[in-house]
């Protein structure tokens, strides 16, 4: 099946052990903004320029969460898709994300229990072809 083609809706029945789906996007200034405002996470290693310099990151990083929520991206419209809730999500977070860091977020389905409805996960998302942050995942299926 041609990952990029999955477009959401399945019924648990169809989901199997390997599909895999994959999404992907460059990380702005604008974008850091808007996920502090939201979040409320203002920590100067995402916001200033001149902080940043002296940490150990050298210059601004992303929110981790702001690239593991691809992950929600994902499930809500392509694998589960509409109707899906979390149950559970594990993050290791490897390395940083970097303004201008395009970060791919790719889920693939681990294990499929039809009588409890739920779909397990492996998530990681990587720049560069480097795995920035890892995990699993736990979705309800309606």
């Amino acid at each position: 099946m041609d990952k990029n083609s999955i477009f959401g809706n399945f019924n648990i029945e169809e989901i199997t052990v390997g599909m895999e789906v994959s999404y992907s996007q460059t990380i702005t200034d604008a974008d850091v903004k808007c996920f502090a405002g939201i979040s409320g996470d203002h920590n100067p290693v995402h916001m200033s320029d001149e902080y940043a310099q002296k940490s150990r990151f050298q210059k601004r990083i992303a929110h981790g969460l702001m690239s593991a929520s691809y992950f929600s991206a994902l499930f809500g419209t392509k694998i589960p898709g509409p109707g899906c809730v979390y149950v559970a999500q594990s993050l290791n977070f490897k390395k940083p994300v970097y303004l201008n860091d395009t970060v791919t977020a790719i889920v693939t389905v681990t294990n499929v229990d039809i009588k409890k409805r739920r779909v397990f996960f492996k998530t990681i998302c990587k720049v560069k072809n480097k795995i920035v942050i890892d995990g699993e995942a736990e979705l309800y299926v309606p």
